[in-house]
């Protein structure tokens, strides 16, 4: 369903990797709810499922990744995207209170952060710059 309005704001893709589909439905949801810009939501059960979206050749503006998920986690997969030269903005959702996590995400080459439980509104605070 290609969804292309006439002199509309560009349309940002984005992927979201978390191994929890109700929390993909969830971010989904607050990510339209947000009033971003959102065209295409691509999911991913875990980093290398999200590696193979990436590789897919999609068109992806933002990366919003889940730190805890088998097979390979969020830092992984943050240090696996930029190892390939990838600059998209990547965001980490946790639940972690953990700041060594989230430092050690940022130094691999994480944009930012943002803790969930979240509203519409965090969202829209800490991505509305993104895309």
């Amino acid at each position: 369903m290609e969804n292309h309005e006439k002199g509309h704001t560009a349309m940002a893709n984005i992927l979201i990797v978390d191994d929890s589909s109700t929390m993909r439905k969830i971010i989904s949801r607050s990510l339209r709810q947000a009033g971003l810009t959102v065209d295409e939501i691509y999911e991913a059960g875990d980093g290398i499922e999200g590696l193979g979206v990436i590789a897919s050749g999609k068109s992806i503006q933002l990366i919003l990744s889940d730190i805890n998920m088998p097979n390979m986690d969020g830092l992984e997969f943050v240090k696996a995207v930029r190892a390939n030269g990838n600059s998209t903005p990547i965001v980490m959702i946790t639940t972690e209170g953990g700041e060594e996590i989230i430092a050690e995400a940022m130094s691999s080459g994480a944009s930012d952060s943002i803790k969930k439980p979240f509203t519409p509104d965090q969202l829209q605070e800490k991505l509305g710059g993104l895309i």
